[in-house]
């Protein structure tokens, strides 16, 4: 198991979402942390979770932190770096931004001291911005991609791993280059994406929105991050971003091609559009399942649940009792009604007895699928 040596201080250098939660997963190891920010309320407000200390003139009384964490957009890096390197802030630094390259590069221009500094970036986010939406556990189980430059110090990649085991994420070491044209994939593309889907939905009847299901939900949801930060993160990755977006919307091309043939009377075009979706179908499987690997086959049971306080409750607790593991579950509301149906993931041999379990609770269940 790769180990590495807690950092015993560390500064966070922007309050958001991800350096508030980075100090809040610190603070459950008793890691001491300092809090700066340029909005000085985003820095109380972390401050007042119990993220830290605000960070003040001489409140390091002259001796540097372990690590200084700058969690902010890819453009703030160097400027943020160059700062806190002229302080004499920390022993060691390193960023949090989505995109790797374009900071490293403007360190570099910058005259940064680049021996001190690792590139790294916590794989986790929330739809949320802001210190209010930041969680301990938000990096729990997640990937933290670190992506040392030829002039980095192993002592200083060693300190912020330890930093990324302190926050029970997992470390992954790849080239800044690797790095982005990977999230373009898993991450930038995917956003924008969902956004172009989203605006469509911003052009529809509100009576057709509301028969809307968790399948445009899940297409949606990550539409709703803050506009001019993934327009900054967006434009700091335009080359791998703008590749993966041509290749997308040349399926899709295809398949309104296919679409429009269809309709035009030829038949035969459903072909085309049959191979979008078979192909999109074993793309979906290759994605990783909850712990590495394939994604395993779960069979879903679908419960009836009052829109009140305790229903989920009493299903885990049913659940529970029968000693099965639900390893997934997704809520779709009725519209108009307060019910709704809650789909239980669970492994194909347990579906049967779950659903028997939750009747003889006496909640109405529909046949495992």
């Amino acid at each position: 198991m790769l180990s590495a040596p807690r950092p015993g201080s560390v500064v966070v250098i922007g309050t958001g979402l991800i350096g508030t939660s980075i100090a809040l997963a610190l603070r459950k190891h008793e890691v001491e942390v300092w809090l700066s920010d340029r909005d000085p309320a985003a820095a109380a407000m972390a401050a007042e979770l119990g993220a830290g200390r605000l960070l003040t003139l001489g409140a390091l009384a002259g001796q540097p932190a372990d690590i200084a964490v700058l969690a902010v957009p890819p453009g703030a890096v160097a400027g943020a770096l160059a700062e806190a390197q002229r302080s004499g802030l920390a022993r060691c630094y390193t960023d949090a931004a989505s995109v790797k390259q374009l900071p490293l590069e403007q360190a570099r221009q910058a005259g940064c001291d680049l021996a001190s500094f690792v590139p790294s970036h916590p794989m986790s986010g929330r739809e949320r911005s802001g210190p209010s939406a930041a969680q301990a556990d938000l990096f729990a189980g997640r990937a933290w991609v670190i992506c040392p430059a030829p002039e980095t110090a192993p002592e200083c990649v060693d300190a912020v791993t330890g930093l990324a085991l302190a926050c029970d994420a997992q470390p992954v070491t790849m080239p800044a280059q690797e790095h982005d044209q990977v999230v373009a994939l898993i991450s930038h593309a995917p956003h924008l994406v969902a956004a172009a889907m989203a605006a469509q939905c911003g052009l529809a009847p509100a009576a057709a929105l509301a028969l809307a299901g968790p399948g445009l939900r899940d297409v949606t949801r990550i539409a709703a991050g803050d506009p001019d930060l993934w327009a900054e993160i967006l434009t700091a990755n335009a080359s791998a971003v703008s590749q993966v977006l041509v290749a997308v919307a040349d399926r899709l091309a295809t398949a309104a091609g296919d679409l429009a043939a269809v309709a035009a009377g030829e038949q035969d075009a459903a072909k085309g559009l049959a191979a979008v979706l078979t192909a999109g179908q074993a793309g979906a499987e290759a994605i990783p399942g909850k712990r590495g690997g394939p994604a395993p086959h779960y069979a879903v049971v679908q419960v009836v649940i009052g829109d009140r306080p305790g229903e989920l409750a009493g299903i885990f607790a049913a659940a529970g009792a029968a000693g099965i593991n639900v390893e997934d579950i997704r809520i779709e509301h009725t519209p108009g009604l307060e019910v709704g149906i809650a789909e239980l993931s669970v492994r194909p041999e347990r579906a049967r007895e779950l659903s028997a379990a939750l009747s003889a609770a006496g909640w109405p269940v529909a046949s495992p699928s």
